[in-house]
């Protein structure tokens, strides 16, 4: 998902609270989007680091294609090839209407076209996919790390691309909800992008939020229930310290696939979670109350776009996430912290040693002159 306002978007934001500004002035609904280089320089980015990450994960995929890790391996280069996808479709049809957006006036009431119904359907798709995506694989592991011989019976590779494809399906489904006229996807503020309607609803509008956002959020949730179990777990069998090698090894694997399913799991918690909640605010308040205020109007307009911008970092963050979060790089970290800690333990035992001798040397004097004055009597 590729969504990025135009270059006047911090003039917004800096008198975003301002309870005195002028509606046509500080919030617009009419006019030019500037130049998308922004969007370009954004878009490029995550292209470039979805296939850093997806050349790491396939590497990784031809070393431990007949162990446990495999499953895992899988998901994860399935959720970049989304995220890369998810770059790529919806942002060459926001560089497309950057540049109808410039020849032509943007009006927030102007109907929304073929094109406007596809890229939000596809920022809904490429939205639920990772969110899905991320559960399956939180599940997966917890199922792993818990029950490794349920996994090991019940996990196979087949079936790990079935599960795959219901998830893409699940996604897809949600998005073409809209043909089938529960809910609908109109123009965003500024008029680059294309979202589900959260101003002017009616019931359906509102029922279509609720679902993205209820099936968003208990992703999240799910992910958040299976990480804690699976950390607990683990955290457990290190405190007994198997004497297996290679149960410590398989430990050890598990704790590297946990540690980057919960870095997954927090970014997608900061990224998404304003979109979510602003979608929700701006829909329940347009459907409680017959009419906004051009004011209140502008502010939603605002924080949708405040969060499309979160949503679309996380398809740039998630790929650092196996590029930093691998276990040859937090080895690395290890070492330079224990070397870090080790140094300052040095230096501080040494200080403590100089002082304690130097307090000893001052007191031997004393005790010889002592010694001198007994032997004179």
């Amino acid at each position: 998902m590729q969504v990025m306002p135009d270059s006047n978007a911090s003039g917004f934001s800096s008198n975003f609270n301002s309870s005195t500004m002028a509606p046509e002035a500080a919030c617009p609904h009419s006019g030019h989007p500037s130049n998308p280089i922004i969007a370009s320089l954004t878009m490029t980015l995550g292209i470039l680091f979805n296939v850093v990450a997806l050349i790491i994960l396939i590497k990784a995929y031809t070393r431990f294609r007949r162990r446990s890790k495999a499953t895992f391996l899988l998901f994860a280069s399935s959720l970049v090839v989304t995220d890369l996808t998810g770059h790529v479709v919806p942002g060459g049809l926001v560089l497309r209407r950057y540049s109808m957006a410039n020849m032509t006036s943007w009006d927030a009431s102007t109907d929304p076209d073929s094109p406007c119904q596809f890229l939000g359907g596809c920022l809904v798709f490429f939205g639920l996919c990772p969110l899905f995506l991320g559960c399956a694989m939180a599940a997966e592991r917890c199922l792993g790390v818990t029950k490794p011989l349920l996994h090991a019976r019940l996990v196979s590779t087949a079936r790990t691309k079935i599960a795959l494809s219901m998830i893409w399906l699940l996604a897809l489904c949600v998005a073409l909800l809209p043909v089938f006229q529960l809910g609908d996807y109109t123009n965003q503020y500024p008029g680059t992008w294309c979202f589900i309607k959260v101003k002017d609803t009616n019931a359906k509008d509102l029922i279509f939020v609720m679902l993205f956002s209820g099936l968003a959020f208990g992703s999240l949730a799910l992910a958040f229930i299976c990480n804690t179990i699976s950390g607990i777990t683990l955290i457990r069998a290190r405190l007994k310290k198997n004497s297996y090698s290679q149960r410590f090894s398989a430990r050890s694997h598990d704790t590297e696939m946990v540690v980057q399913l919960v870095g997954i799991m927090v970014t997608s918690c900061i990224c998404w979670s304003p979109l979510l909640v602003f979608s929700l605010m701006s829909a329940t308040r347009s459907y409680s109350e017959s009419h906004l205020s051009e004011e209140v109007t502008c502010t939603y307009s605002k924080l949708m776009m405040t969060g499309v911008r979160m949503a679309t970092c996380n398809q740039i963050l998630d790929p650092w996430v196996y590029i930093l979060l691998r276990r040859a790089v937090l080895r690395k970290i290890y070492r330079i912290t224990k070397k870090q800690a080790s140094f300052k333990g040095s230096t501080f035992r040494s200080i403590r040693w100089d002082v304690s001798y130097m307090c000893k040397s001052e007191s031997i004097p004393g005790k010889k002159n002592s010694n001198r004055g007994s032997t004179g009597m």
